[in-house]
């Protein structure tokens, strides 16, 4: 009956579950250890904290094109968006932090992040897609950097053309 509520633990009573298994580990008890699911859960923290930065990277790029390229929001907005931009470098500098590694990471995502955040800003903005640059505009050094601001002015006075 024991083996039946521990083997039903994961699926019952997580939090129950990690609690065991981190005191069998504790106790060296390796044979009673759920191996496979224990296995399962720190893939999917590597993963988790990758999709975070993913995430986190999007809206960070997202609001630093508001900054940049949304004129008529600018004035009555940007104060917002520069808390939120601070937000999100605070949370991406905590995880690499704790991860230095992901750093790489993020280096082989800025790319796509940055698409993914000028498409959603299109949508959002609905101004022309034409005025928003296909490449990221800043190195990822830059763009981490708390001091750091896209120049508006220097980018161009691209004026807002919307739907």
């Amino acid at each position: 009956m024991m083996n039946i509520t521990i083997l039903n633990l994961y699926d019952s009573d997580y939090q129950l579950w990690l609690e065991n298994t981190i005191n069998q580990l504790r106790r060296g008890d390796f044979q009673a250890v759920d191996w496979q699911n224990l296995l399962e859960e720190l893939a999917d923290l590597g993963k988790s904290e990758r999709r975070a930065l993913e995430s986190l990277l999007t809206r960070l790029l997202e609001h630093l094109l508001k900054l940049t390229y949304w004129q008529s929001q600018r004035d009555y907005n940007q104060a917002g968006w520069k808390k939120e931009i601070r937000n999100f470098r605070i949370q991406i500098k905590k995880i690499l932090k704790d991860s230095p590694s992901l750093k790489s990471y993020l280096r082989e995502i800025l790319q796509e992040c940055y698409l993914d955040a000028r498409n959603l800003l299109i949508d959002e903005t609905e101004l022309d897609a034409s005025i928003f640059p296909l490449e990221v505009l800043a190195n990822l050094e830059e763009i981490l950097d708390e001091n750091w601001l896209p120049d508006w002015e220097a980018i161009g006075n691209n004026s807002e053309k919307c739907n």
